[in-house]
């Protein structure tokens, strides 16, 4: 049995959407993630004209829905015409190449539509080497797989330069492709790594802001730190992560850095390809898990959140919920439910500014670990410790009388072991 409806839209590219009900699966799960694919595919500037939800007991290797569903589904495509199919898990090369021999349109699976999403959205350098190493990482074993047929002429004495096929030359110019773009990703995160270990030498707390895509982090960045990042309401409307500095009620500096979004089945080779941002999230002080608390999956995106922390160690990191979107009565409703489950959390809307006072708060509350409290007297000669103590810790008093600078600061660890030596007694 097949489901479908259709919306009518002529003026941009009209794409049909097909996901599939195994036997045991919970049906509002998959036609949840075929609404996400449809927000997908409405990011990518499509139209979504119909959906097939197709039932069958196992996925079939050769068409994925069997032929049957295919000539059923290829029929709707000729009485209604669209540009394209898109289906809601990734795709073997055999069963897209059968499929669109079917269809005679174009066939893309979920991790296709994400990478041109990222393509569109990415900006910086380090944004563009991402998505292009994973758009070959995801095209390698496809090229390999298309061409099995030719393997036995693979490379070889008397193979190579003009004697070998197309196929391993492009093999070859793909998989060179791919160390050249990890070799340029390296030297981003060394770069990164060297920017963070400044950070910590001025004792800055360093947060991330982690959550579903359109959770709502930009507009919240935008909110604490009067930032102007692009926010809009679709899925991935930013892609490159943006850092600011944010000043907390104790007037102690934090930074506070927006990543990219997660979604449900997030391909593991995208995850791979983004080590370098998500480094961000490992090494943080602190994690604001932003979570749009008016969704009707709510719970749903806070586990996939998780499991993409897991995967890539952040999970164990100290959290806090921010439930936002508090402005829709829905989502208010919502948030104090989850605030029952998650004790460590505040109540915000980032768009009306509801609820930021007791977020700063709460920050300030999570992060005051971090620094300790200590009386010092240090002669003004010693003028660049003196100088770094001003720039970078908190001064609660402070007499410069008497040739020594006499300060009650809260400094970071790394600074207050470089503080000791001038320590006095309360």
């Amino acid at each position: 049995m097949s489901e479908y409806f259709e919306t009518q839209n002529n003026d941009a590219e009209t794409v049909l959407l097909v996901g599939v009900l195994l036997r045991g699966e919970e049906e509002w799960k998959v036609k949840d993630t075929m609404d996400e694919l449809a927000q997908l595919a409405e990011s990518a500037g499509a139209v979504v004209k119909g959906r097939f939800l197709v039932r069958q007991q196992k996925i079939k290797a050769g068409h994925y829905i069997g032929t049957g569903k295919a000539e059923e589904i290829s029929d709707w495509i000729k009485e209604n015409g669209v540009s394209m199919v898109v289906f809601d898990d990734d795709l073997t090369p055999a069963q897209g190449r059968n499929l669109q021999r079917v269809f005679e349109t174009r066939v893309l699976d979920r991790t296709q539509l994400i990478l041109d999403i990222f393509a569109q959205r990415a900006q910086t350098k380090e944004g563009c080497l991402q998505v292009e190493l994973a758009q070959h990482q995801y095209l390698l074993p496809r090229l390999r797989n298309m061409w099995t047929h030719l393997e036995r002429q693979k490379g070889g004495i008397g193979l190579r330069g003009p004697g070998e096929t197309q196929l391993e030359m492009d093999r070859r110019r793909l998989q060179e492709l791919i160390r050249t773009l990890k070799r340029d990703l390296e030297l981003v995160r060394s770069r990164r790594a060297e920017q963070r270990r400044g950070r910590r030498r001025h004792g800055w707390a360093l947060v991330s802001l982690v959550g579903y895509t359109n959770a709502g982090k930009s507009t919240l960045l935008n909110r604490l730190a009067g930032a102007d990042i692009y926010a809009e309401d679709q899925l991935f409307a930013t892609l490159d992560p943006t850092t600011r500095q944010v000043e907390l009620p104790n007037h102690e500096p934090m930074l506070m850095t927006d990543t990219v979004g997660f979604i449900q089945k997030l391909p593991h080779h995208l995850v791979d390809s983004f080590k370098a941002t998500l480094e961000e999230v490992v090494e943080a002080d602190l994690l604001v898990h932003v979570v749009d608390a008016s969704h009707p999956q709510v719970d749903t995106q806070i586990e996939a959140v998780h499991k993409v922390l897991d995967e890539i160690g952040g999970l164990d990191k100290p959290m806090l919920y921010v439930f936002n979107k508090i402005d829709d009565e829905k989502g208010r409703n919502a948030a104090k439910r989850l605030a029952r489950q998650f004790p460590k959390s505040t109540l915000v809307s980032a768009k009306t500014g509801e609820g930021m006072e007791l977020l700063y708060d709460d920050l300030a509350d999570c992060l005051k670990g971090r620094k300790v409290t200590l009386r010092l007297s240090i002669p003004l000669s010693n003028g660049k410790l003196i100088a770094s103590l001003q720039k970078s810790a908190s001064i609660l008093e402070q007499d410069y009388e008497g040739g020594a600078a006499d300060l009650l600061v809260r400094v970071s660890p790394q600074l207050a072991a470089q503080c000791r030596e001038f320590e006095v007694s309360g």
